[in-house]
């Protein structure tokens, strides 16, 4: 199936700032400058760094609900969320709880399947059975208008921590902690749920310290870094943009693991994936250790990695983790074959690049539900659309998952077209990049109809042209291994903040497919250098190809490791025949 032409295009350059000089190369201060780096307090990866918990709307009341809580002993509900970001708050907030002296901390996550999204009038009921006195959610909340009444005429406290977009109406909670919460000044909006939960802990610690908690109590203070492992997976897991903040919090919680600091469930997850945890980058938590902890919440119960987490032996943790695993190899075949068809029926529409829709819609009534962001994820990558991917519910009803491109602000896009067409979308949230919806599955030709009219009015031809954004040429010194281990250590790289990618003319001298889908090269540079290269998944109609002997190319650098030797390889995200 052919798919959409991509360009290859270099980053506008602002130049490089003065202040950057101090940079110590001159290719990484080019990087940081077109990434929007203008001082070097930018660079800062200290946690004294951090971005003060204080600035929080709502953080008073919240510490105020869990000292009162303390005092009293009362039994807590954390209300977790059955994604990576869910699951490593839960556990962040579970293991930061106990090391201050609570006792009676329990949590709950909904399975997908039975409860939906968040705290639900069905979880509420659930957590009040459970004898909650105080209720508090993670990463979920802010959208929880029913669930959190239901709560509250119980008698129950209910404390919201969160970060997705708030609505028209927010929920009725005694406190609430969301950085995009109407009137909150927190500097970064970008906080996942995990990097919330985690503030509300410094706080909490900060007003204990105050009232002299831990010398009258004879506690020692805990050492909250110790869970910045958990902070740093959850917010690479959720994509959320690594902004100054977000990388001190995801540093910090590398350098953790890589001195072997990590607790024994992210150990376990480091291990099944067969990742060097003294060389763990922040790409291995997205691509390596998220999706095995995701899997749980997509196809069973997300309380299988909470305890994967929460393991405090490694031999348990291992246990779990090779569960998870297990999950995974089945999301991967349940995801491949849900692609398979997926193509196929866009392949039926017999439209071309310039004739797609400005929006893809797909449904069938047997694609599994915990897969279908994976899904859309996968087809907006190829045709550089934002797709919206369902699976049947409950009584009538379809469950969507979106996601979207740069340009298009999802969430917002399904807000205007709940009020233009009001009923049409039953319930929805998320963020400008992913967004969860549920619809009547007799109105989804409407709502296909709805989507692209006023998609249609705010994505321009541009906006619907993919571009591979690269940061120019290499000069010949920079193909070495002391040079991409400069970039490597230089991060941490992700969404917002990309990883380096370079492009260039070069000889291909030789190629071959590897497992019939990853195409091995060898290439030589301008001045004759020859670096290994691979293209994970690329196209085994089209390569190899004999006749193709130069190239255009846009890569980035890249440490192989193999039998103890390392050698530098190019990875390839895209390539293109350039001979005459």
């Amino acid at each position: 199936m052919t798919t959409i032409n991509r360009f290859i295009q270099r980053r506008v350059l602002p130049g490089v700032f003065t202040e950057l000089a101090a940079v110590s190369h001159p290719i990484l201060a080019r990087l940081y400058a077109s990434r929007g780096i203008s001082a070097m307090a930018q660079l800062e990866r200290g946690a004294g760094a951090l971005l003060p918990f204080s600035a929080l709307k709502g953080i008073d009341d919240a510490v105020k609900l869990l000292i009162d809580a303390l005092q009293q002993q009362q039994r807590i509900v954390v209300v977790g969320d059955f994604d990576a970001d869910g699951a490593t708050s839960t556990a962040v907030l579970l293991s930061g709880l106990a090391a201050l002296g609570f006792k009676y901390v329990e949590y709950l996550v909904p399975n997908r399947f039975e409860y939906g999204y968040g705290l639900t009038p069905p979880m509420a009921e659930l957590a009040v059975a459970q004898g909650a006195e105080l209720i508090v959610t993670v990463d979920n909340g802010i959208s929880a208008i029913d669930g959190i009444a239901l709560a509250k005429k119980a008698g129950v406290k209910v404390l919201v921590t969160d970060h997705h977009l708030a609505g028209h109406e927010l929920p009725n909670a005694d406190a609430i902690v969301n950085p995009n919460q109407p009137g909150c000044t927190f500097p970064s909006k970008a906080l996942a749920g995990v990097g919330v939960a985690f503030y509300l802990l410094m706080a909490l610690r900060a007003k204990l310290r105050e009232q002299n908690y831990f010398t009258e109590n004879r506690l020692a203070e805990p050492n909250l870094a110790e869970l910045l492992d958990l902070v740093a997976l959850g917010t690479v897991a959720d994509v959320v943009p690594l902004d100054t903040n977000n990388r001190i919090l995801v540093y910090q919680g590398l350098m953790r693991i890589r001195s072997g600091k990590c607790r024994p469930g992210i150990q376990a997850l480091i291990d099944v994936a067969n990742r060097n945890t003294a060389k763990l980058t922040a790409s291995d938590f997205g691509f390596a250790l998220a999706p095995r902890l995701n899997a749980a919440g997509r196809l069973d119960d997300m309380s299988l990695g909470i305890s994967c987490l929460l393991a405090k032996d490694l031999g348990l943790a291992r246990q779990y983790a090779a569960e998870l695993d297990s999950l995974n190899v089945e999301r991967r075949a349940i995801e491949q074959s849900m692609q398979v068809e997926a193509q196929a029926f866009l392949s039926q529409l017999s439209f071309d690049g310039a004739e797609l829709p400005e929006c893809l819609c797909l449904y069938r009534h047997d694609w599994h539900q915990g897969v279908i962001g994976i899904l859309a994820g996968r087809i907006k990558e190829q045709f550089h659309r934002p797709t919206i991917v369902f699976a049947q519910g409950d009584d009538g009803e379809l469950k969507g998952s979106a996601r979207s491109i740069n340009g298009l602000h999802i969430r917002d896009l399904l807000d205007e077209i709940s009020t233009q067409y009001p009923g049409l979308i039953k319930k929805f949230g998320g963020h400008a990049m992913a967004a969860g919806l549920t619809i009547d599955e007799d109105r989804l030709d409407t709502f296909k109809l709805a989507l692209n009219l006023t998609a249609k009015k705010h994505l321009t031809p541009e906006q619907l042209t993919a571009v591979i954004y690269t940061d120019g040429e290499l000069p010949a010194d920079c193909f070495a291994l002391d040079f991409a281990q400069l970039l490597q250590n230089s991060g941490p790289w992700g969404q917002a903040f990309p990883e380096p990618v370079f492009d260039g003319e070069f000889q291909l001298v030789s190629q071959k497919m590897l497992a019939d889908r990853h195409l091995k090269m060898m290439l030589q540079t301008g001045d004759g250098k020859l670096v290994d290269a691979i293209w994970f998944n690329a196209d085994n109609k089209a390569w190899p190809n004999v006749n193709v002997q130069k190239v255009q190319l846009a890569y980035q650098l890249d440490i192989n490791e193999y039998r103890d030797k390392q050698n530098l390889q190019l990875i390839i995200r895209h390539m293109v025949s350039i001979d005459a």
